[in-house]
């Protein structure tokens, strides 16, 4: 696909959000503020913030998530929340936490199991026994809050087949559960079967894909791998190649990424989740490339979404 295709003939508004997750070290946290800020100039609807499975990385996400809305001004923040290793008095003090500064957006997943990614869930004895049962103790905190939840293009690793996972998305969305965000996918043929079928299903809720630039190729296929996702071959020959040519690398992922979206828009989605792995550069580039207009710095925090821009604008 050439750029010159990669402006769709609708100019019809689409929306995004962008995912980061907490920092370990100051120069993390760095990188992850300045990516925030970069990337708030394309009017994200939300942003959202990662926390680890058992609570692993707690304390990193409610600080970050805290500074993002009282220091930089990002009150569209929403707050992921797993229920894995955790009794439930436990969770409910998270979410109380989160609340008590300004949440009214979560993300609420189970979690992967603590014995890591391919081992048997346990519940906590004393904990919430799945993602349906949190999401209903955070609505039980009022109607008023949003509510994101998982799905699965390619079905879950642990899920016997899609089947399952639609009856389980239903179960969130009977629970409270307002949005569901996508695993990250890259054939758009998989996307539209899954929204097919959750649709007759009788599942109403948004369902907003999961976009993933691939900054590196390798660290994809093993992620891919371990979360039941399936990277195309014809994805993997155009970039296998250019492992040693960084700058030829880098555009051909913006070009992948970039025709996904505009592929997606072409079939009526406009609604994007890009996974942004906090870093600017790639994001930014297929996001320009697509045609997403960017806010002028004074009016970046007061826009309700991006806009198409008409074509041959964007270089």
């Amino acid at each position: 696909m050439t750029a010159q295709t990669l402006y769709p003939a609708e100019r019809g508004n689409l929306r995004l959000s962008f995912e980061y997750f907490p920092p370990k070290t100051d120069e993390m946290e760095a990188q992850l503020f300045q990516t925030a800020d970069d990337l708030s100039a394309f009017g994200p609807a939300f942003i959202t913030v990662t926390y680890g499975a058992g609570g692993s990385t707690k304390a990193r996400s409610l600080t970050t998530v805290r500074r993002l809305i009282a220091e930089s001004g990002f009150a569209n923040t929403a707050a992921h929340l797993t229920c894995v290793g955790a009794p439930k008095a436990e969770v409910d003090a998270v979410i109380d936490e989160y609340l008590s500064f300004g949440v009214r957006h979560f993300v609420a997943l189970r979690g992967d199991p603590q014995g890591g990614i391919g081992s048997t869930y346990q519940p906590h004895p004393e904990g919430y026994a799945s993602s349906t049962d949190l999401v209903r103790a955070i609505r039980a905190r009022g109607d008023d809050i949003e509510i994101s939840v998982s799905s699965y293009p390619e079905k879950h690793p642990e899920s016997p087949d899609v089947a399952a996972d639609i009856d389980m998305l239903k179960r969130k969305v009977d629970a409270g559960a307002t949005r569901a965000l996508t695993q990250f996918f890259f054939d758009n043929n998989d996307f539209e079967r899954y929204l097919e079928r959750v649709r007759r299903a009788g599942v109403n809720i948004p369902i907003v894909p999961g976009i993933l630039p691939i900054n590196n190729l390798a660290q994809v296929q093993k992620f891919a791998g371990l979360c039941g996702a399936t990277v195309p071959e014809a994805i993997v020959t155009r970039l296998v190649h250019l492992e040693d040519q960084p700058v030829e690398r880098f555009k051909e992922a913006t070009h992948i990424a970039a025709e996904q979206i505009v592929d997606l828009a072409r079939r009526g989605v406009r609604d994007f989740h890009i996974y942004s792995m906090n870093r600017t550069p790639l994001v930014t580039a297929v996001l320009d490339l697509v045609g997403f207009e960017r806010a002028s710095v004074e009016a970046v925090g007061a826009i309700d979404a991006p806009r198409m821009v008409a074509a041959g604008a964007a270089a």
